[in-house]
């Protein structure tokens, strides 16, 4: 079966929904989505959307607080214009109906958050700014009959002549469907399941990243992988993210001794960037130490934070003890699909957008709560340059003509677990050239090129999904490697230290012909 429309999106979190419903409405929309809408990072997200809203801040404050997060690897042109753009979009949800929180005079509540030099982090429902935003889309896409087809596993881009027209998916009971599109637009997220310790939803484990490399689609920045600080510890392992708007509140970071950990190793100490944070947690996890977040002087926190208290009292914590134990994880992915100032990829009528696209927003580590505005920017401009297209039809005799090798193959894939283990330990908060050399080596055994090759049409999902997961941890671990320096979510324990001499504004491009380093047009 082949279905036909206008545009198709493969993914359902805040970029796509935006870049939907701001689309022409004469436009066929279809969304696909490997689970359904509720089942995603976008809904999980705790922290706000970042805008200069009051009187005190600027777009300016806030371009500069994003490019010192992100060390400076960023485009600095289109931070600009985003940041610039923020208190519009967040003014234009507001008069639409999104119930952002406000205090009693109406006016919009503005939390602090780590390595924002002023209040103006935005949020919905207290902790729950995702679910807040996604409902207020859920109700946009029914008054715009946008069709959303939810279960459906995407595991092949159908390209021709660097042309994307379509994407092949795989329902849950097996069946296989075709989907033929004028533009095909990448929201998938980023890639949290390739490691043990995540704040991701269970369902973002880098396909989108996988699917456009296998397809010939450039992408880099690889490398830079954000580790969130805090994650609810429960036995040593991370069970959900306790937002950094606690910190801002006045949360400090503490040992089982009372030592506070980040006096002395940032200006900002318990604000400072989350690698700076996530590198220090880590160092006293090490040594056996538990961390804990102190929260005995933040009044009224279940009020404040209702998503995180749950999680608490679910997991048998005592809030009245005042501190909660926490482990840092894989948060956020810098890197990605590699786009223009649009959300175009090197493949013509292929699209990325949100954490899947590296768009050079970020740099080497994204500022707090710059996410969820990254992807209501891109998926306006998007839509808007889509909206100046004339309709097409793609006329194309047969799909199949697009399709992979799909003789059956011996698959050899990695265990999910044991990749997600090795990850952490080697390609996680803190690399050398040891382990990195390791991993890479022992995800190459599992004949990375061969997986590039084949269709993966007769794999089941679960084999799909562990094929996606080693081709990303593969591309990751790779730049990991090649990158001789430290510089923000990438921490090279032999490399310490930034190396501008080397590597300022050097970017790492992955195509299926190999990598090469490029000198940024940022």
């Amino acid at each position: 079966m082949v279905r036909h429309s206008d545009v198709l999106i493969v993914g359902s979190g805040i970029a796509a929904l935006q870049f939907a419903t701001k689309l022409r409405c004469d436009m066929n929309v279809i969304i696909l989505t490997k689970s359904h809408i509720k089942n995603g990072n976008s809904y999980l997200a705790q922290g706000g959307v970042a805008a200069a809203m009051s009187t005190s801040d600027s777009a300016y404050k806030h371009f500069r607080d994003t490019l010192e997060a992100g060390r400076f690897h960023n485009n600095p042109d289109l931070v600009a214009m985003m940041t610039m753009e923020a208190p519009k979009l967040i003014s234009d949800m507001l008069e639409d109906g999104c119930s952002f929180d406000k205090d009693s005079s109406g006016q919009v509540l503005l939390g602090m958050e780590g390595a924002h030099s002023e209040k103006r982090i935005v949020h919905g429902g207290g902790d729950a700014t995702g679910k807040t935003i996604m409902e207020y889309f859920a109700h946009k896409l029914i008054d715009r009959k946008i069709e959303v087809i939810e279960d459906c596993t995407v595991y092949e881009l159908m390209v021709n002549q660097n042309q994307c027209f379509g994407v092949k998916g795989k329902y849950r009971d097996s069946r296989v469907e075709s989907f033929m599109a004028d533009h095909v637009i990448l929201a998938t997220g980023g890639l949290g399941q390739i490691y043990s310790f995540t704040s991701n939803a269970e369902t973002v484990m880098g396909d989108g990243i996988a699917l456009a490399y296998k397809a010939g689609a450039e992408v880099t920045d690889m490398e830079f992988v954000q580790f969130h600080p805090t994650l609810l510890s429960v036995d040593g392992k991370g069970v959900g993210l306790v937002s950094e708007a606690v910190r801002g509140e006045g949360a400090k970071l503490v040992t089982s001794s009372g030592k506070e950990i980040m006096k002395g190793v940032h200006p900002l100490e318990n604000l400072a960037p989350r690698h700076i944070v996530s590198q220090t947690i880590y160092e006293y996890l090490k040594t056996g130490d538990t961390v804990y977040l102190d929260i005995s002087n933040i009044e009224n926190f279940e009020s404040k934070f209702p998503t995180i208290s749950a999680s608490c009292k679910q997991h048998d914590m005592d809030l009245n003890s005042g501190k909660i134990p926490v482990v840092p994880g894989c948060h956020f992915l810098m890197g990605g699909i590699k786009t223009d100032l649009e959300g175009k990829t090197s493949i013509e009528r292929l699209y990325a957008i949100g954490e899947v696209a590296c768009t050079g927003i970020h740099g080497a580590n994204r500022l707090a709560s710059n996410s969820l505005l990254e992807g209501l920017y891109f998926g306006k401009k998007l839509a808007d340059y889509i909206n100046t297209l004339s309709k097409e039809t793609v006329t194309i005799a047969s799909p199949h003509d697009f399709s992979m090798d799909t003789t059956p193959m011996q698959l050899k894939l990695p265990e999910r677990e044991v990749l997600q283990e090795k990850m952490m330990e080697n390609t996680g908060i803190v690399r050398t050239k040891k382990g990195l050399t390791d991993q890479f080596n022992w995800l190459e055994s599992y004949q990375i090129s061969h997986l590039l090759d084949r269709s993966l049409e007769n794999l089941s999902i679960e084999e799909i999904n562990r094929v996606f997961m080693t081709i990303t941890a593969w591309l990751v671990t790779k730049s990991a490697l090649e990158r001789t320096e430290s510089r923000g979510g990438h921490f090279r324990e032999d490399y310490p230290f930034e190396d501008d001499h080397k590597w300022a504004r050097q970017q790492i491009v992955h195509k299926r012909v190999g990598s090469y380093l490029q000198l940024s047009s940022f």
